[in-house]
């Protein structure tokens, strides 16, 4: 796996606060839970996690800046580093006692991001990727599946659930591509998605309404793992926009011409 400085300061870090949610999770009768929104509830697992990475990430790198999922954005003096922090994405899963969630921290260097890490502290699963050094789940290089055919793949996406918009397109893109292809799955976590398409395990992905802490990570780590991803309406920011599209070159290209013919 990698070893590099950068890595191994963003592991520590993930590790340290993956301990303080695997004891919460543990006890989900006794979590203190607030109403954050509609149908998006946030937990003091989350707020304590999100403490403990933030102090670590400070304490090795002063300078940083921080987009945070709970605590917004936070200025740093080094001005061309930030990180991009979801201490519980899957916050719904959590507090459902569904074992499928994770940590996910992105660094953005000049608008670009360069390392990222997402860990699924019940399947212990580790996955990282840093610019031009591959991606890795735990020690073993991770690549994109080779499937060329929508027929045979599985897709993953997200709903946008109450509170949100766009219901109305999502159920005409689900009805275009659950025609097309082998299954559509919708697991709640997108920093796992993408982790999972990188990994080869989904063939393809696509979500909108997403915040860029749900999505750094995994951007750079399905580039390292040789996929394609781009803004599922077309655009090639989906770190700004908050939307994606994803898979190898073929599915990528395929799965998006069917998301643009279901909204035409």
């Amino acid at each position: 796996m990698i070893r590099s400085p950068i890595i191994t300061v963003m592991t520590d870090a993930v590790m340290k606060a993956s301990r303080s949610l695997k004891r919460d999770f543990g006890e989900l009768e006794a979590l203190q839970v607030s109403l954050k929104g509609p149908g998006d509830f946030v937990s003091a697992a989350d707020r304590k996690a999100e403490n403990i990475l933030r102090e670590a990430l400070e304490k090795a790198r002063p300078g940083y800046g921080f987009v945070l999922e709970e605590g917004g954005v936070v200025a740093g003096s080094d001005t061309t580093h930030r990180w991009h922090v979801d201490p519980l994405d899957g916050t719904t899963n959590f507090l459902h006692g569904i074992p499928h969630f994770a940590l996910s921290v992105g660094l953005e260097r000049q608008g670009q991001v360069v390392a990222g890490v997402i860990y699924d502290p019940i399947k212990d699963e580790m996955f990282v990727a840093e610019k031009g050094s591959g991606a890795y789940l735990n020690n073993r290089r991770i690549r994109v599946a080779a499937r060329r055919e929508l027929a045979s793949a599985v897709i993953a996406t997200g709903i946008p659930h109450l509170g949100k918009s766009g219901h109305p397109a999502f159920i005409r893109e689900l009805a275009a591509v659950t025609v097309r292809t082998a299954g559509v799955r919708r697991m709640g976590a997108a920093a796992l998605d993408l982790a999972y398409v990188a990994a080869g395990r989904y063939d393809g992905y696509w979500e909108r309404g997403l915040s860029s802490w749900d999505i750094a990570a995994g951007i750079v780590l399905l580039r390292e793992a040789g996929g394609f991803i781009a803004d599922a309406d077309g655009g090639d920011n989906p770190l700004e926009t908050g939307s994606v599209v994803c898979g190898n070159e073929v599915i990528q290209r395929e799965l998006a011409g069917l998301l643009r013919a279901a909204r035409a």
